[in-house]
């Protein structure tokens, strides 16, 4: 199928308006990432110590440090997102590497891989070729199908099987690396086994067949630095407050964290008009308060659509582009949710009588 159709920004904005909203700041994205550390270390050093004082406000607090973590957790891959977009720093070395090293790897995502899986998701909207497509084309679903979705997300079950299936593929390509075989080598043939594709913000996704050695040795790599950031939070939690911080990142990244990703992701596609021939359509925005911007819309990831009409606009002036598009009467165009709770209620029906 063609490309979906692009958005004209000289034709909605002036040109000095375009420019000052697609500036890249040489300092917003780097705080930005370590704004998303400062509030794990926040939330997860307060909760230890609250365990310290007594066990019982320790665990009246962690449910809420799982929420807030997880959201964070979701903050470092969706800038991750932004990395992808060449939007951390104008300075591609240092928009790279924030990129891998200081987000992306922090959940286990690969810049390079997810960068041009994602812009295949942007070309191609929820159309055929779009690879972000399984997310939501399941949807309207059952009360009972969301159910079983949030309990899978939340006893970890769904963590478990993504890191298993990224797990599996890592030690192909560790075991190719080490013999040094290569999808050109006669060993490469006989060396196959499941891949691990990634979903939209870079994090292990189902299984599928993997072609090639190339791709497993760069999962290997991907997981040798998901876990040397794991190991750097566990060696700074024992020698400041001890396990529990590292308890309570992993627990959230395991649960929390997987359950907010999918709500987002829902939110962003699941029972629009996307992919039609107005561009206007192809994304939806969900308007966010200050308690969702802390857990499912954390950096203004809420304004999807205007993400989706102008993908070159960082995400700090996201809002801005909303009132823009909003004030010249663009807005009937769009699709937009006044919250997560309706976005919810959209996608989830009972079964017809």
């Amino acid at each position: 199928m063609p490309a979906v159709k692009a958005a004209k920004p000289n034709e909605i904005f002036a040109r000095e308006e375009w420019t000052a909203m697609t500036r890249v700041s040489r300092w917003r994205g780097l705080w930005l990432a370590l704004h998303a550390w400062l509030m794990v270390a926040l939330v997860i050093g307060g909760t230890a110590l609250l365990w310290q004082w007594h066990w019982l406000a320790g665990l009246l607090a962690t449910p809420l440090a799982l929420v807030l973590v997880g959201g964070r957790q979701l903050g470092l891959s969706i800038l991750m997102h932004e990395g992808a977009h060449g939007l951390l720093h104008p300075k591609r070395k240092i928009n790279n590497f924030v990129g891998q090293w200081i987000t992306g790897s922090a959940t286990g995502s690969d810049l390079h891989s997810y960068r041009a899986y994602h812009l295949t998701h942007h070309r191609f909207t929820q159309q055929a070729e779009d690879p972000d497509l399984g997310l939501s084309a399941a949807f309207p679903t059952t009360p009972a199908s969301m159910k079983r979705k949030v309990i899978r997300d939340l006893t970890g079950q769904t963590f478990l099987k993504q890191r298993g299936n990224q797990f599996a593929v890592a030690w192909i390509g560790l075991k190719a690396m080490l013999s040094g075989a290569s999808d050109t080598s006669p060993s490469a043939k006989r060396d196959t086994s499941a891949g691990t594709p990634m979903n939209r913000n870079g994090a292990a996704g189902v299984a599928a067949p993997v072609v090639d050695l190339d791709g497993a040795k760069r999962t290997t790599r991907t997981v040798g630095r998901f876990l040397l950031i794991q190991l750097t939070v566990l060696l700074v939690s024992l020698a400041t407050l001890g396990i529990i911080p590292f308890l309570i990142w992993l627990a959230a990244l395991a649960t929390t964290f997987q359950l907010i990703l999918r709500i987002r992701n829902i939110a962003e596609h699941a029972c629009t008009t996307t992919g039609g021939d107005d561009p206007f359509s192809h994304a939806r925005t969900t308007k966010a308060n200050m308690l969702m911007r802390m857990t499912l819309a954390p950096y203004w990831v809420n304004y999807h659509s205007e993400h989706h009409l102008f993908m070159g606009v960082p995400c700090y002036n996201l809002p801005e582009a909303h009132t823009a598009l909003i004030a010249k009467g663009y807005g009937p165009r769009m699709t937009i949710a006044n919250s997560y709770g309706e976005v919810l209620r959209t996608v989830t029906r009972p079964v017809a009588a």
